[in-house]
């Protein structure tokens, strides 16, 4: 075992991240933007502000600065569990009989369990800076509504969860989390907005999606006086804030002049992958060094490697913007797999833009692989990953058993973007031979684009 990388690589609080990377300020093809649902054409800052804070509409919008200043606030907040550990995989490298160097940046050392409260203490802190009473927001696994929980209770704002509904009853314990933290969660979706009613009168006994719960958020939102929407993953700012992963990662990396060859996350919006592979994306971009980015989706909902490239709302009751984005349409309701951060129709437009461009590849895979790589991974590196977290844990071990076979001795980073420990359902199911593999057909994905709107070519 090599001594001159340690298991942890670890940053000084002095050389966390003072500003967030935007990295569509080096994109040469910007991420098409926002339409108004009613006029088709691009949403302005006024268009938005029913809906959201007026700094974070602000950085939705700004294409061109390269670097954001972290405030100083959400900087004392960052450093509570911040910088977080680049860690080398030394056990699961002997395991696997490798010559790959493989190192996964942990984000799950705060009591969210996971990356999203670098996100939820930014919006909440502009949502608190603007004299809101409190905000709205939807949660898949929970990890993001955990998240904006903590954030709110610590500026003291109010936090309404519309959480999916086969997630709030998977996961009972997250759900306790946010309520402990003062939040109210509702399964989505629901009777209380007339959006919920109306998917549920079409989809009656449905199990939610991230889509429905976006859409009764969203009402809630702009049905209070004093509240705005807040979101954990896909939008622009979102990536911007969560770029302090990659940032963190570089920083270590360069400590000990390592290199990567690949780079890969888990995709469901595209916040983890996009804030892991942003700085090493703006050096692709301006043709100072070249990586591959591998985005890894489940099966079940295969927005990039099934969807189509598209204008489409990002929401199943259609009252959100219009996002160009690799999409499954907004009406799909994926099955009730286990990796509930994951089940997502659409895709970040930063990233979505990307893989259209060729940068970055993407590929699907089914939950029981997924499993079996986490309880691989958990046995030797004594860490329980979370369901989303071991999308990449398996590709990065097919990447490195590749390099078994060619011997090559490729360095391959990838996100570990939270713990499994509130995941205990979905370990049962596996553990018990319960867990199954569902991939949806063509003609259930036709049903999906059919509904996408119609969007002239501008």
């Amino acid at each position: 075992m090599s001594k001159e990388i340690p298991y942890k690589i670890y940053l000084e609080e002095s050389e966390m991240p003072k500003q967030w990377y935007n990295v569509r300020a080096d994109m040469k093809n910007k991420p098409a933007p926002l339409l108004n649902p009613a006029t088709l054409e691009p949403m302005t800052y006024d268009d938005l502000r029913p809906v959201f804070c007026d700094e974070l509409i602000r950085q939705e919008l700004d294409d061109t600065t390269p670097y954001i200043d972290i405030p100083d606030e959400i900087l004392n907040f960052y450093k509570m569990y911040r910088p977080s550990p680049l860690v080398r995989a030394y056990c699961l490298e002997e395991k696997l009989q490798t010559p790959a160097k493989i190192y996964y940046k942990f984000e799950g050392n705060n009591t969210s369990g996971s990356h999203k409260l670098n996100s939820a203490i930014a919006q909440a802190y502009y949502a608190k800076n603007q004299g809101l009473k409190g905000v709205t927001t939807e949660t898949g696994a929970g990890q993001w509504g955990t998240a904006l929980s903590m954030a709110c209770a610590y500026l003291g704002l109010d936090c309404q969860v519309y959480m999916v509904k086969c997630s709030y009853e998977q996961k009972p314990f997250r759900r306790e989390v946010m309520r402990t933290y003062g939040a109210s969660v509702t399964p989505s979706p629901s009777m209380t907005t007339e959006v919920g009613r109306k998917i549920l009168a079409e989809h009656p006994g449905t199990n939610g999606s991230l889509g429905c719960a976006i859409s009764e958020a969203v009402e809630a939102a702009t049905h209070q006086e004093g509240y705005r929407y807040v979101l954990g993953s896909v939008l622009n700012q979102v990536l911007l804030h969560q770029t302090v992963i990659g940032l963190e990662t570089k920083t270590a990396l360069e400590k000990y002049d390592i290199v990567p060859d690949i780079i890969i996350g888990c995709a469901g919006g595209g916040s983890n992958l996009g804030g892991l592979i942003s700085p090493f994306m703006g050096e692709k971009l301006r043709g100072e060094k070249d990586y591959r980015f591998i985005a890894v989706e489940p099966a079940s909902c295969p927005s990039f490697t099934r969807g189509k490239f598209a204008y489409d709302f990002c929401d199943t009751g259609m009252v959100c913007p219009l996002a160009k984005m690799y999409t499954l349409g907004s009406g799909f309701i994926p099955s009730a797999n286990h990796a509930g951060g994951l089940r997502y129709h659409g895709m970040s437009s930063i990233l979505s833009q990307l893989y259209h461009d060729g940068l970055m590849e993407a590929v699907s895979v089914e939950q029981t692989a997924v499993f079996e790589a986490a309880e691989k991974f958990a046995r030797v590196e004594g860490i329980l990953p979370a369901p989303e977290s071991s999308h990449a844990i398996k590709v990065a071990i097919d990447e490195a058993l590749k390099c078994k076979e060619t011997g090559e001795a490729k360095t391959i980073v990838f996100g570990l973007t939270g713990t499994g420990y509130f995941d205990m359902y979905a370990y049962e199911k596996f553990n018990n031979g319960e867990m199954t593999d569902y991939i949806p057909t063509d003609e259930e994905l036709e049903k999906g684009f059919q509904g996408l709107p119609v969007v002239p070519e501008r």
